[in-house]
């Protein structure tokens, strides 16, 4: 719903109180102003706190919400894993792989595990392929 009046230049933000210019609040569609009550340095802030205190920090909620685990199962993945790459044996494991597909978590393998598993777009015909091509341009 569009409003009938133009956009305010300035707002005051219900944590801090500061009056600031709109560009320094958070687009809310749902608002009459079309800005959140509180600034982004507020809000940023807010959520900060939120994410702390629901799920016990930013590593843990991303790691829920992106491949359903927490941080204590990927640290306990990567125990499993002896702390190395799933993949290459060599490397830290830091990045969780994930089946593009299903969603389901393979295993904690290194940023170059990753990319490359990445690069094949999860396929096993074009990972096969790329050993075979390697293998026949080889020099021993």
């Amino acid at each position: 719903m569009a409003s009938e009046f133009p956009p305010p230049s300035h707002l005051t933000c219900a944590t801090c109180g500061r009056a600031k210019p709109v560009i320094e609040f958070p687009r809310n569609k749902r608002s009459t102003t079309g800005y959140h009550c509180y600034c982004k340095l507020c809000h940023n802030s807010r959520n900060r706190r939120f994410v702390k205190e629901r799920h016990g920090g930013s590593r843990h909620y991303h790691l829920r919400g992106r491949y359903g685990i927490g941080a204590d199962e990927v640290d306990k993945l990567i125990r499993r894993q002896g702390g190395l790459c799933a993949v290459c044996r060599e490397s830290e494991a830091k990045q969780v792989d994930h089946d593009h597909e299903t969603g389901a978590v393979r295993g904690i393998v290194c940023l170059l595990c990753n990319a490359a598993i990445g690069a094949f777009h999860d396929d096993p015909n074009l990972i096969r392929r790329a050993i075979a091509y390697v293998r026949d341009h080889k020099d021993d």
